[in-house]
C-alpha cells in the first residue's frame, strides 16, 4: 500500500468520524449510531473508499493500542462507591458470564447455523457489553446513579473476559490448545497475569506521576502515561496474548485511585484522546463489513440477535439481580441496554482472518453475525435508551442522590408520582 493511499485511508476515516460527531451534536442523535453508519458509508457496504485490510498487520497493532487507551480511560474514571455497588457488579458479571455464554452458543448454532465450535467463539466475543458504547449513552441521557456506574463497570469487567475466552476457544478450535483443562488454565493465567501486570504498572506509573514536580506541565504527565500504557500493552500481548485488555483496565483503576497522582489533571486529556480513538476505530472497523457477509445470515442471523437482545439478556439480568437492591425499573433498563462496541468488532475482525487462513468453515459467517449483533444492538438500543430512561423515570435530576444511598434504598430516583 502506497503512503499516499495510507494517508487517504486515515484522512477519510477520521473525517467521517468527526462528521458523525458533528451531526450528533447538531441533531441530538446518539453519536455511536452515527459513527457506525459513517463506517458503513465509507467502507465495503457503501462507497468503498476505505479498506481496513489494506493496513495489513498494522491493523491489529493500531486497534490494540487504541483499545488499550479506551479501556485505561474507563478504569481511570470507574467509580463504584460502597460495597453494595461492588457486590452488585460482581454478581451480575459472574452470573451473566455463565448464563449468557451458554445461551449464546445455542442461539448461534440453532438459529444462525454456526458450527458448535464457531458458535462458542461467537458467544464469547459478544459476551461483554461495550464500555466504548455504554459510557457515551449513559453520559448523553444523564442516567441517574448508580445505574450508569453499574452498566459501565459491567462492560469493563466482562469485555476483557470475553475477549480472552474467545481467543482461547479459537486456539482450541485451531488445535493450538488441548482440552478444557488447558482452556481453564489459560483463562486464569491470562486474566490473572494481565491484572497483576496492570496493577504493578499502574502503581509504578502512579509513583512516577506523584514524584513529578507539581509545576510540570500536564502535557508531560500525559506523554508519560501514554508511553507507559502502550509499552505495558505491547509487553502483555507479547507474553500473554489478549492479557493487555485486563491489564489496561487494572492500570487505569490503580492510577485513578492512588493519592497525589494529580489524576484529575490527566482525566480530561485522557478522556478526549479516548473519544478520538473511538471516533477513529468505529468507522474503521465498520468499514470492514460487507453486505455479502450479512445477507447469507438471513432471518436466522436476525433471529439469533433478537433472542440475545429480547430473551437472553433480560433473563440473565433478571436472575443475576434477584435479591439485590434494584427496583423493577432499573432491572428493566439494564435488561435492555447491552450494546456491543469496539473490542467486540476488533476481536471479530482479527479472529475471522485467522479462521480464514486456517481454512475453517464459517469464518465469514462469524464476522457477519458479530457485526450484525453490533449493528442491531447499537442501532436499536442506542436510539431507544433515552426515551426508555425518560419513561421509567431514570433521568438524573437535581439534587441527585448519592449512588450508594440510592442503591441501599432500592431505587435511584423517587417514584414518578412523588416527584
Amino acid at each position: 500500500m502506497t503512503p499516499e493511499r495510507l494517508g487517504l485511508l486515515w484522512g477519510i476515516t477520521v473525517f467521517a468520524g468527526a462528521g458523525a460527531r458533528l451531526l450528533a451534536a447538531l441533531s441530538g442523535l446518539p453519536g455511536v449510531v452515527l459513527l457506525l453508519l459513517s463506517g458503513l458509508l465509507i467502507g465495503r457496504s457503501g462507497l468503498g473508499l476505505v479498506e481496513p485490510l489494506d493496513l495489513g498487520e498494522g491493523l491489529e497493532t493500531t486497534v490494540g493500542l487504541l483499545v488499550s487507551l479506551v479501556l485505561f480511560d474507563g478504569g481511570l474514571n470507574l467509580r463504584l462507591p460502597g460495597d453494595t455497588i461492588k457486590a452488585t457488579v460482581l454478581r451480575i458479571s459472574v452470573l451473566r458470564l455463565l448464563l449468557s455464554l451458554g445461551a449464546g452458543i445455542l442461539a448461534a448454532h440453532w438459529l444462525a447455523g454456526l458450527g458448535w465450535s464457531v458458535a462458542a467463539v461467537y458467544s464469547a466475543i459478544v459476551l461483554g457489553t461495550g464500555p466504548t458504547v455504554v459510557t457515551p449513552i449513559v453520559q448523553q441521557i444523564r442516567l441517574a446513579p448508580p445505574l450508569g456506574d453499574v452498566l459501565e463497570a459491567e462492560g469493563l469487567v466482562l469485555e476483557p473476559v470475553g475477549a480472552v475466552l474467545a481467543l482461547l476457544l479459537l486456539e482450541l478450535l485451531l488445535g493450538d490448545l488441548y482440552g478444557w483443562r488447558g482452556l481453564a488454565i489459560g483463562l486464569l493465567s491470562r486474566l490473572g497475569g494481565g491484572v497483576l501486570i496492570g496493577v504493578a504498572v499502574g502503581w509504578l506509573l502512579a509513583e512516577l506521576l506523584r514524584r513529578l514536580p507539581t509545576e510540570q506541565a500536564v502535557g508531560l504527565r500525559l506523554q508519560l502515561t501514554l508511553g507507559v500504557l502502550f509499552l505495558m500493552f505491547a509487553v502483555c500481548e507479547w507474553l500473554l496474548p489478549e492479557s493487555g485488555l485486563p491489564a489496561s483496565v487494572a492500570a487505569g483503576v490503580v492510577v485513578g485511585r492512588r493519592p497525589s497522582t494529580q489524576a484529575a489533571q490527566l482525566d480530561e486529556l485522557i478522556r478526549e484522546l479516548a473519544r478520538l480513538a473511538i471516533t477513529m476505530l468505529f468507522p474503521l472497523l465498520a468499514a470492514d463489513v460487507s453486505w455479502a457477509e450479512l445477507s447469507p445470515l438471513g432471518w436466522g442471523g436476525i433471529s439469533c440477535v433478537l433472542v440475545l437482545m429480547l430473551l437472553v439478556r433480560p433473563a440473565a439480568v433478571g436472575v443475576a439481580t434477584i435479591g439485590l437492591p434494584l427496583d423493577w425499573r432499573q432491572r428493566l433498563f439494564m435488561g435492555w441496554l447491552a450494546p456491543r462496541g469496539i473490542v467486540t468488532a476488533a476481536v471479530a475482525s482479527l479472529f475471522s482472518i485467522r479462521l480464514e487462513q486456517a481454512g475453517i468453515l464459517g469464518a465469514g459467517r462469524l464476522q457477519g453475525l458479530v457485526f450484525l449483533t453490533i449493528l442491531m444492538t447499537v442501532g436499536f438500543q442506542g436510539l431507544t435508551a433515552q426515551p426508555l430512561a425518560r419513561v421509567l423515570g431514570l433521568i438524573q435530576s437535581e439534587p441527585e442522590e448519592s449512588g450508594e444511598a440510592a442503591l441501599q434504598a432500592g431505587q435511584v430516583l423517587p417514584d414518578p408520582g412523588q416527584q
